[in-house]
């Protein structure tokens, strides 16, 4: 299987989104001690944790369209070169300023990354297979999520925390160099690729066709999938930025264990990426309903979500073993909603895929601005480090309720602005 050039692309783009979250979420453990040496409170942190998030939401769309335009290989190439540098460029700054403008480079580097590669997935896999794609390639994003606090804290006890910001983006300008060395936008063009695997492959959608973009349609369709996306990124962002902190103040660890507890919940949303690209994918295969298998499966993983963090807002003094396991539940069940959401913009518009995953990645990207801090806020005004997790149980039951609304059964049809209505009925 690992001599299958499609499975090393998969794993390229899986290391990919492993060192963009690595990259993403060092803050988190960093905030510890670029925090008390640049004097900043909890809501400035959720600022700093935040700001990548704003280019980063303006970019989904343009990004998403770039990667269309110009092709996934060149397009992921000049965005890993900027978000590395913005890394090293956060290990040198010197005050609340030159960190929020570093972040806002991380975030227009990372702003075209998940689209343009849902773009070349849709060239690089077989429509069966998609929810497995993105549901392997962000456990390795959750990966990334689980090993950063570890490997951050030990960079910093190595060298310092700025020192861990230059060796991760190092890391970032070599995968660039592998990427544009063995990456093809034509699966067909790369010269190991076997005819088995080509003739499997759907027919390539090159970018050279520049074929316009059905805007009206598009935005109208990926609406609803972009309102449910928020709810998934409010809860997604809240933990990313504040679970490392969370075990560190209120249990009062110290900062190794709490890297440990912090690493436990976002292992959990490793295996509930990875399994849910697997059951989408059965779902779809065995019923050929897309909105059982994408939309139902949304709607029933945010209610198990709803009902996991539920025990934090109704047990009083929680044990840390309690509050890990709530928690580690919680980032599991709203974790298997990425296999089926991703699918969804490949379902709808696969010609134009990086276009209407960007607008759909606008949801989460804007739910990363404010998510962050109002939970910094809560914390600062109330000292209690539980209320931002017990807030989220409603954005998880908006989630449900907008899930219905999503529509992957119906495919955009670019030559007439309209899509293709299958028979009535639920699915």
């Amino acid at each position: 299987m690992f001599r299958r050039v499609t499975t090393r692309v998969l794993l390229l783009l899986c290391a990919m989104y492993l060192i963009t979250y690595v990259d993403r979420v060092n803050v988190s453990t960093a905030a510890s001690q670029f925090g008390a040496e640049l004097g900043l409170t909890h809501t400035q942190i959720g600022f700093v944790f935040s700001a990548f998030a704003y280019p980063y939401l303006v970019f989904q769309i343009i990004g998403g369209w770039l990667g269309d335009r110009f092709g996934p290989r060149r397009t992921l190439a000049v965005c890993a070169i900027i978000w590395a540098g913005a890394t090293v460029l956060t290990g040198l700054a010197g005050g609340f300023v030159s960190l929020v403008i570093a972040r806002l480079l991380l975030g227009l580097g990372e702003g075209a990354t998940f689209p343009t590669a849902t773009r070349a997935m849709s060239n690089w896999t077989t429509p069966e297979r998609r929810g497995f794609a993105q549901g392997i390639t962000h456990a390795a994003s959750r990966i990334g999520n689980a090993v950063a606090p570890p490997l951050i804290t030990w960079l910093m006890l190595a060298t310092s925390w700025r020192g861990s910001f230059v060796v991760t983006g190092i890391i970032s300008f070599l995968w660039a160099l592998v990427w544009i060395w063995y990456f093809r936008d034509d699966p067909r063009e790369h010269p190991r690729i076997s005819n088995v695997e080509s003739d499997r492959l759907p027919a390539y959608s090159g970018f050279k066709e520049r074929k316009p973009v059905p805007w009206r349609a598009l935005v109208g369709r990926m609406a609803p999938v972009t309102l449910v996306y928020f709810c998934y990124g409010w809860v997604l962002w809240l933990f990313l930025g504040w679970i490392p902190q969370y075990f560190l103040h209120n249990y009062h660890l110290q900062l190794g264990k709490s890297a440990l507890f912090a690493s436990g919940v976002f292992f959990a949303g490793v295996l509930g990426d990875w399994l849910g690209g697997e059951v989408t994918d059965k779902i779809l295969k065995r019923t050929g309903r897309p909105r059982l298998a994408r939309s139902a499966m949304v709607a029933l993983c945010m209610f198990a979500t709803l009902l996991s963090l539920m025990p934090i807002m109704l047990v009083p003094n929680m044990s840390i073993t309690l509050a890990a396991a709530c928690l580690s539940l919680g980032f599991f069940f709203n974790e298997m909603t990425i296999g089926p959401m991703w699918a969804v913009p490949m379902d709808i518009a696969p010609k134009h895929a990086g276009t209407a995953s960007g607008v759909m990645n606008t949801g989460s990207a804007l739910a990363a601005i404010i998510s962050p801090v109002v939970g910094g806020w809560m914390i600062d005004v109330t000292g209690n480090w539980n209320l931002p997790f017990i807030a989220s149980m409603a954005l998880m039951a908006a989630g449900i309720v907008l899930s219905i609304a999503m529509r992957p059964d119906r495919r955009l049809d670019e030559q007439t602005d309209e899509t293709i209505k299958p028979a009535a009925g639920l699915v």
